[in-house]
Order: structure tokens, then C-alpha cells, then sequence
């Protein structure tokens, strides 16, 4: 049996991590959250938004992705319904990434799982599924304080950048409009070098950039997004499992 885990009535493994670690095991991500929550709340301020519609919206919204487009959109006059309708298709991924981390969470109440998927993003997917590889367990109490202090950093980067906004009157001639996706490639070589199969991943990532590529010539990069992710996470797996 795993070490800090018991099994409860029914027969499940329940891991033991302490909110503490799932706290320390979010440090290597924060840096990341510090500068693209910087970005968001800068770009936000710039784009005519308020420091407290800003800080609404990092409450409430909390994704990244999503803030950006919403700062952009503003910016061009969108209405509100093409607003809710873009950052709904942006955000449906959260679907797939509460879904794989699904089956380590099914002892637990119907409400303890939304609790848990409502503060989920792509970074604490990430870390999250490294410590389900690893160690095969995922703690209620570790996943909450990985969450937690995600959401946190997340609110006071943006403020900040709400606030010094002000003084930044063109974010583009920074490259903050390049911090998401860069955060995002920092990332993905990191959980590439960490799984040690080069080849796979590299091919997974070329079919998927293809993919996008050419859904998005007939549809939304949206869903050109949606589409990459789930036909390149079949092949990834189809290929892991006939190897």
C-alpha cells in the first residue's frame, strides 16, 4: 500500500497528503501565476476595465485564457452575449481536465468534487496529474491546498497588475500578451522532459498543432483547440499502449 494513504469502508485507497504539501508542491507554479496574473490584470486596466471588474472577474472567472479574451473583446466593443458564448467554448477543456482527474475523487460527495473542479486549471491539472503518475493517489486535503494557493497567487497577481496598469500604456511592447502562451510552452516541455518519452510527446504535439491548424481554417480556434485535445490524447494513448 502506499505510503500516507489508508483504505476507507469501501474498499477505496485514500491518500493522506496534508494541505500543507499540496501549498508546497504549488510554489513551482506560482512564479508562472505572478507573471501571467500581471499580464491579465494589466491588460485588463488597459483594455478600459475597472481594478475592481478585474478583480471580479479573477474571482469569478479564474482562467487566464479566458480573462485575456474577455480584456480583448471588451477592447473591441463585443457584446456581452459573444463574450459569455467565446470564454464558454475556451473553457470546455476543464471538462476533459476534470475528467481525467475524475476516478481519484469518486469517494468523495457530489460537492466536494464541484468544490475541487471549480478552483481547477491548467497549471494545478498539471501538477495534480504528475502526483496521480507518481505516486497512483491524489489527496482531498493535498488538492485543495494546491488549489487554494493557485486561486490566491492568482487574485493578488492580477490586482497587481490592475493597479500598475495604469503607468503601462502599451502591454503588447512588453510581450505580456505573450506571457500565457509562454507560461503555457514552459509547461509542456517541463511535463515532457518529466515523462522521459520524447518521441511520443513530440509527436503528440505536432498532430495536435496540425490538427488546430486545420479545424481552424473551416472553424474557431476554439474549437480547433477542443478537437486537437481529443484526437491527439487518443493517439497519444493508442501509441503508449501499443508500445
Amino acid at each position: 500500500m502506499q505510503e500516507n494513504s489508508h483504505i476507507n469502508d469501501n474498499g477505496i485507497v485514500i491518500s493522506e497528503e496534508s494541505f500543507f504539501q499540496g501549498v508546497k508542491d504549488c510554489i513551482p507554479t506560482l512564479l508562472g501565476y505572478l507573471s501571467i496574473g500581471f499580464a491579465a490584470g494589466v491588460i485588463g486596466k488597459t483594455s478600459g476595465l475597472s481594478i475592481a471588474e478585474i478583480t471580479l472577474m479573477s474571482l469569478l472567472v479564474y482562467a487566464g485564457s479566458a480573462q485575456f479574451i474577455i480584456a480583448g473583446m471588451v477592447t473591441t466593443n463585443a457584446s456581452a452575449a459573444a463574450i459569455i458564448f467565446t470564454v464558454f467554448f475556451v473553457n470546455l477543456r476543464h471538462l476533459l481536465l476534470s475528467a481525467a482527474l475524475s476516478p481519484y475523487f469518486r469517494h468523495l460527495t457530489p460537492l466536494k468534487n464541484m468544490i475541487i473542479g471549480s478552483l481547477l486549471t491548467d497549471e494545478t491539472f498539471g501538477v495534480a496529474i504528475n502526483q496521480a503518475a507518481n505516486k497512483k493517489l491524489i489527496s482531498e486535503r493535498w488538492m485543495h491546498g494546491l488549489n487554494i494557493a493557485a486561486y490566491i497567487n492568482w487574485i493578488v497577481a492580477t490586482i497587481a497588475g490592475a493597479f500598475l496598469g495604469e503607468w503601462i500604456t502599451n502591454p503588447q511592447k512588453l510581450g505580456l500578451d505573450f506571457a500565457l502562451p509562454a507560461m503555457f510552452i514552459g509547461l509542456l516541455v517541463l511535463m515532457m522532459v518529466s515523462r522521459a518519452k520524447i518521441f511520443v510527446d513530440v509527436c503528440v504535439a505536432i498532430i495536435a498543432v496540425v490538427i488546430v491548424i486545420g479545424v481552424t481554417l473551416v472553424s474557431s480556434a476554439s474549437v480547433g483547440v477542443i478537437v486537437a485535445t481529443i484526437i491527439a490524447a487518443i493517439i497519444g494513448m493508442v501509441v503508449e499502449k501499443w508500445k
